[in-house]
């Protein structure tokens, strides 16, 4: 063809300069319009490539504003396309410290034209991300063909995991050497939750610490969950159905609840969570490496999903070395226990004895306290190891040290100080020595309880020397060894008698004149009741009234409670003295219906002895009958302490209590931490929530989340709930909101004689 042409355009001879200029400017035309089409494929491609970057790769003009982005960019701010950037600045897109900390480098930056390479920046990205995000930034200045600087130009790699993973190792490594380090456990535990929950968003972190006994739950550590929760689930009792934490520690295996509200592993304690807004809770097992259960590591949710992956990952490692740190904390407890205690009887030692005394006696010093200790030694022990041997000798140790052990309080301690000598610490006395004795004495009698052994039965008696602080020393020092002399002065006295170091070697005669003056007021009529009105929150009438004891006392006067009632508890008076109260309330009670005013229930307090007596039920059906009172109207209000001494027992009584038609409810519900289990067991029909709770009320958000709790929780078992101790408008208009039924206090009336009770029922009825 182009042959043809040529020989044309050869045999015509008729190309003229305009068609020559024709052909060549259409041949340049389309050269330039294929340069241009190479040219724009390849802004295109360029174009492509940015956008498709991982990177972040921006560009801004003098005044900070956004000229453009490449799409990883806009998509991190929460913008659907990279063109709706232009003309933004930082102030439009973060929080202003954020958008000012940017403006001021890039400032700085266009204004000196040095760049800054590699710069490290953590900030929260817009969209309600709790973590930062970290990323490794390069800024340039930007320069047009003169050179001026025009802009910048922003290069950012996000290093927000490898700053995780980093953040992760440095944590693990922390942790270990506080392990090493011997920290605290609670540190300790405390320490590997916030490295856990810095690895997450929007997740909280529990640790629970499993009971010698295997029984309970207690808390370990929780630092971000609300101190409420915390403080209400503390102490549960482990089963099959107890939530996640207890039922992971009942089945040993990971419990994954995706939603609280429906899942019937946490049926019983809906209500119980469902103010703190946890959807969703996930808990591991802690354990050994030979797999016993230590603890629980749980993370909650406020969304109602599973755990990622990611998620368990990190849970596997925190019980790894949670297991670690209470497995440690253990083998110090057992190492210090074995440095401070006995070996034979498990007592505390010297060694134990010299840490505590010191510390005991500058409490009681600062609180005007006494402290007594007892110097006991077993009289003609000797004779039991010659004639019977050193393992009935060691048999005889350990029943001692156990009787004595048994025979004294909580806060009190025994001792062994070597061979046969014990001593016992009696702590957190009153100025009064009403008592003492008597327990002293029961002390000696428990000793001196034939002991069975393998050759028949062993008696032991034992010589006390007693030294009282801060009468006979102000030291411990002084005070061991004038017990001592004391000891050593019943021994001369034939053994088995009991001396107070008096200078003299006299023996002792602690005063028991007050337990006589108490026995005398039960008995002679100087015991009164004063009565508090219950109201309903909704209406203010008053519904019941509690029944309260006083003692006027015919030299000292009014002698309060506090005072009188301690004292019954130790000496057994309490028993009489509340079969005193219990009969006096039923009277005055059936003698105002006989007066014609409306029937209340009426609330009278149950000592720890008095229900453990098998025949209280039938002490309170007498009481009824005798004073002509249905028994629908006493309620008899027990502590939770005092159904837990003896679970099964207290379950029979209240059953025979209830059989009467009686009321029960539970009292000073939220001062103690195994209530739950107390509600759920025990048939109860009305909880008293205490007053340390409601006085903190409305102000303290921990208080105002248990107390929400323990009324819905209270519903959901059907139980009625009276607050104690309401002073204020402002806690009854929160009880109101609450939808709390009963509430009980001095906004309402203090306690008041019978006599004033018909007029508060005449007000409160209008």
């Amino acid at each position: 063809m182009h042959e043809l042409g040529a020989r044309r355009w050869e045999s015509t001879d008729a190309l003229t300069a305009e068609t020559r200029r024709i052909v060549a400017a259409t041949e340049a035309m389309m050269a330039s319009t294929a340069h241009h089409l190479s040219e724009g494929i390849e802004n295109l491609r360029l174009k492509a490539i940015v956008h498709e970057l991982p990177d972040f790769l921006y560009v801004k003009d003098r005044d900070s504003r956004f000229v453009f982005a490449n799409a990883v960019t806009a998509s991190s701010l929460g913008l659907e396309r990279a063109d709706l950037i232009t003309g933004k600045r930082d102030f439009d897109l973060f929080d202003f410290e954020t958008a000012r900390r940017h403006f001021d480098i890039e400032q700085q930056i266009m204004a000196t034209g040095e760049a800054r390479i590699d710069m490290e920046e953590s900030y929260v990205l817009p969209g309600g991300h709790r973590r930062p995000i970290c990323r490794l930034t390069s800024k340039i200045p930007l320069r047009n063909d003169r050179g001026e600087i025009v802009g910048l130009i922003g290069v950012s790699r996000d290093i927000t995991e490898r700053k995780r993973q980093e953040d992760l190792h440095r944590g693990q490594a922390s942790l270990l050497e506080m392990i090493a380090r011997n920290e605290p456990l609670p540190m300790i535990l405390e320490a590997l939750v916030l490295m856990i929950e810095a690895q997450l968003d929007g997740i909280d972190g529990s640790v629970l610490l499993l009971d010698g006994e295997g029984t309970r739950l207690y808390h370990g550590a929780s630092p971000n969950l609300p101190g409420g929760y915390s403080r209400l689930i503390d102490g549960v009792t482990i089963g099959p159905k107890v939530g996640s934490c207890g039922t992971a520690v009942w089945r040993g295996q990971t419990v994954i609840v995706e939603d609280v509200t429906i899942d019937p592993l946490w049926e019983d304690f809906r209500a119980l969570i469902a103010p703190f807004g946890f959807c969703s809770c996930w808990s591991t097992p802690i354990a050994t490496s030979e797999n016993n259960v230590l603890g629980t590591f749980a993370l909650y949710s406020r969304e109602v999903r599973r755990p990622t992956e990611h998620e368990m990952t990190l849970v596997a490692l925190a019980t790894h070395i949670a297991g670690i740190a209470i497995e440690r904390k253990r083998v110090d407890d057992r190492i210090h226990f074995m440095a401070h205690h006995d070996d034979l009887t498990g007592l505390p030692n010297r060694a134990f004895l010299k840490e505590r005394l010191a510390s005991i006696l500058d409490q009681a010093r600062r609180n005007n306290r006494k402290v007594t200790v007892a110097y006991i030694d077993l009289d003609n022990f000797k004779d039991i190891n010659d004639g019977r041997g050193h393992a009935a000798g060691d048999e005889v140790l350990k029943e001692t040290a156990a009787r004595m052990a048994n025979s004294v309080r909580a806060s009190d301690m025994v001792v062994r100080l070597g061979g046969d000598e014990f001593l016992v610490v009696l702590v957190h006395q009153s100025s009064h020595d009403a008592g003492i004795t008597r327990r002293l004495r029961d002390l000696q009698k428990a000793i001196n309880r034939p002991i069975r052994g393998a050759d028949g039965e062993i008696t032991v008696t034992s010589s006390i020397g007693v030294a009282a602080f801060p009468f006979d020393g102000a030291t411990s020092e002084e005070l061991l060894a004038n017990a001592d002399r004391a000891m050593y002065r019943a021994k001369e006295l034939g053994r088995n008698t009991l001396q107070h170091h008096d200078g003299g070697g006299t023996p002792v005669g602690m005063p028991l004149g007050e337990q006589e003056e108490l026995h005398q007021a039960i008995t002679g009529q100087q015991l009164f009741l004063q009565y508090q009105p219950q109201v309903d929150v909704a209406t203010g009438r008053i519904t019941g009234l509690e029944a309260l004891v006083r003692w006027n006392h015919p030299a000292k006067g009014r002698v309060p409670p506090v005072n009188f009632i301690p004292l019954a508890e130790e000496t057994g008076l309490i028993v009489p003295l509340g079969l005193w109260v219990l009969n006096e309330a039923c009277r005055q009670a059936r003698h105002w219906q006989d007066m014609g005013l409306p029937p209340l229930t009426i609330a009278v307090n149950v000592s720890a002895k008095q229900f453990a007596d098998p025949d209280f039920a039938i002490h309170v059906a007498e009481a009824l009958e005798r004073h002509r009172l249905q028994s629908r109207w006493l309620e008899l209000e027990v502590t939770e302490s005092v159904v837990m001494q003896n679970a099964e027992r207290a379950l029979a009584m209240m059953e025979t209590l209830r059989g009467l038609g009686v009321r029960l409810s539970i009292d000073d519900f939220g001062s103690g931490y195994s209530s739950l289990a107390a509600l759920k067991t025990f048939p109860f029909d009305r909880l008293k929530m205490d007053r340390s709770l409601v006085e903190a009320l409305p102000g303290d958000k921990t208080a105002v989340a248990i107390a929400s709790a323990v009324i819905s929780l209270a519903q959901t078992l059907k139980l009625s709930v009276l607050a104690e101790g309401v002073e204020t408008d402002a806690q009854m208009d929160f009880l109101r909101q609450a939808h709390c039924e009963e509430a009980q206090g001095f906004r309402f009336s203090k306690p008041v004689s019978p006599e004033e009770i018909p007029a508060l029922l005449r007000a409160r009825s209008l």
